[in-house]
């Protein structure tokens, strides 16, 4: 039923593209009005207060290290195409406003939510731990299938890089990159008992990419 629910959600976001401000919340707010009304409680959900602490503590460690990896991807010229993406070629103000509002709100809530704590939570009371981590991390993967249509044409570094394997190489690639790190994000909600960790690292990937993006746009001339 999650599964379910979570796909029509990604078709919605994607075809018919409601406004972020209000969609995200809303979907969010919904998995977890559902979760505790089938009896899921705030620790299942990742969303424990005794946990807060170890999540912010795993959280702010994982986004250090994604912050080191990025200034020396920018910092290389080898690699500073991979930051050139067109959907972020935006003034400081805008890039500001995606990184801090955007994508915090648009994005990491309702994807942490919806698969770190909702799916999380509603497999573990079935299954064991790894089988958890794998499921979760497998459907975020495919969770990123509609966006990575247009990936190709927003980032030329991505293009360059599968030469002509065209869009359904781009779209593998991005289902397998995403999985792999919804599985970094699992083990850090895992290790942590909280979905802190996860949306920690999971801002850090997206909104810090968006600001180093900026950096290499610049850098670019």
């Amino acid at each position: 039923m999650v599964v379910a629910v979570l796909a029509g959600i990604n078709v919605v976001q994607h075809v018919l593209a409601p406004a972020w401000w209000w969609f995200a919340p809303a979907a969010a707010g919904a998995l977890l009005v559902w979760a505790r009304l089938t009896g899921l409680g705030w620790a299942q959900l990742g969303l424990g207060r005794d946990r807060w602490r170890s999540g912010a503590y795993w959280g702010l460690g994982a986004s250090l290290v994604v912050a080191a990896a990025y200034l020396i991807g920018v910092l290389l010229p080898g690699s500073r195409s991979a930051f050139l993406d067109t959907r972020y070629h935006l003034p400081v103000s805008g890039a500001l406003l995606s990184a801090l509002v955007i994508i915090p709100i648009g994005t990491v809530l309702l994807e942490e939510i919806a698969f770190r704590s909702v799916l999380w939570a509603a497999l573990a009371r079935h299954t064991r731990g790894w089988r958890v981590l794998a499921t979760t991390s497998v459907a975020f993967g495919l969770w990123h299938i509609l966006p990575s249509l247009h990936l190709a044409a927003a980032n030329p570094g991505v293009s360059a890089v599968l030469g002509g394997g065209g869009r359904p190489l781009v779209v593998v690639a991005t289902v397998a990159f995403t999985a792999l790190g919804g599985a970094v994000a699992g083990e850090l909600r895992r290790r942590s008992g909280s979905v802190l960790a996860s949306a920690g690292m999971h801002w850090a990937t997206n909104s810090l990419g968006v600001l180093f993006g900026l950096v290499a746009w610049r850098l670019a001339g």
